[in-house]
């Protein structure tokens, strides 16, 4: 799951990469991050590749932004705290959610949240449309088929779903209270706190060890560093609405992630379930003007 707010203006290759190919590579980063995630569990467990990738991402954001609290009110200061919080309880039942059930599931029930967020806004009849299509989405993947989910995954997924929702609200507050991507620097270094106990005693020893800080800073890479980089560049080419409709291609890419990285295969149920939400987010971003933002 990765988190999106502006860096500095690349000027070289990504300046000529089409828009469209840099959404989509992002999404891929993203997702294949997670997939990687997914295998530093059996050593750290879902807390400490958590922490791992947190720790990677806060520092990269730390050493692009170096913020300072000072010159913030008490209110700014709560609200990066506020997001921190959020941004790591999101993580968290998401990784957890992993652990349990396939990635694609898990990101398709998650995407439940930007969904909301997209149609919320709404008064307009359609969007009763994409809505009723997302849940039998849901339904189809949660109910019957030839895979038994863990239903503490499938609730750790709805989870994650809510906290994506909150989190990108409060990512549009942040913005506006924060020069550049600061505020998101000291939400990450709060969400890091939060999360480092959970995270030691997860991976213990383990975290220090060769292959846990390779992979987990991989992870931290693809699903950070890469996409901020590539969405950031999009945006400034792209309209909202066209950007939405290829973030909405997320549960297509988990689902080929889960299966390449992960041998996660996916029947014919699933795959259906997948296609609806998939479609429903397509529907909704094209009736939004604010595009959803990936975790």
């Amino acid at each position: 799951m990765a988190i999106h707010r502006p860096v500095a203006r690349d000027v070289g290759l990504l300046a000529r990469a089409p828009s469209p190919a840099l959404v989509i590579g992002a999404i891929a980063s993203i997702q294949f991050g997670a997939a990687i995630a997914a295998k530093l569990f059996g050593r750290v467990g879902p807390g400490g590749a958590v922490l791992l990738r947190l720790f990677t991402a806060t520092v990269v954001l730390l050493v692009l932004w170096r913020p300072r609290i000072s010159g913030h009110s008490r209110s700014e200061l709560a609200l990066a705290a506020l997001f921190g919080a959020v941004l790591a309880a999101m993580n968290l039942s998401f990784y957890e959610a992993l652990d349990r059930i396939p990635l694609g599931i898990a990101v398709t029930i998650e995407f439940i949240g930007p969904l909301a967020v997209a149609i919320g806004g709404s008064r307009k009849r359609l969007d009763l449309v994409w809505a009723v299509l997302a849940a039998a989405g849901i339904v189809a993947l949660t109910r019957g088929g030839s895979q038994t989910l863990d239903g503490l995954g499938v609730a750790l997924a709805a989870t994650a779903g809510c906290l994506w929702g909150a989190y990108i609200l409060l990512n549009a507050r942040l913005g506006q209270a924060f020069a550049g991507g600061t505020g998101l620097a000291l939400g990450m270094c709060i969400s890091t706190l939060l999360v480092l106990p959970l995270g030691i005693f997860d991976g213990g020893r383990h975290l220090l060890e060769p292959r846990s800080l390779a992979l987990g800073g991989a992870v931290g890479i693809l699903s950070s560093a890469i996409p901020y980089s590539f969405e950031v560049e999009a945006l400034r080419r792209i309209a909202a609405a066209a950007f939405g409709v290829l973030m909405s291609l997320e549960p297509a890419m988990a689902a080929l992630a889960g299966f390449l990285v992960l041998g996660q295969g996916l029947d014919v149920r699933a795959l259906l379930g997948i296609a609806l939400v998939v479609i429903a987010s397509v529907g909704a971003s094209r009736r939004t003007s604010e595009p959803p933002v990936a975790a």
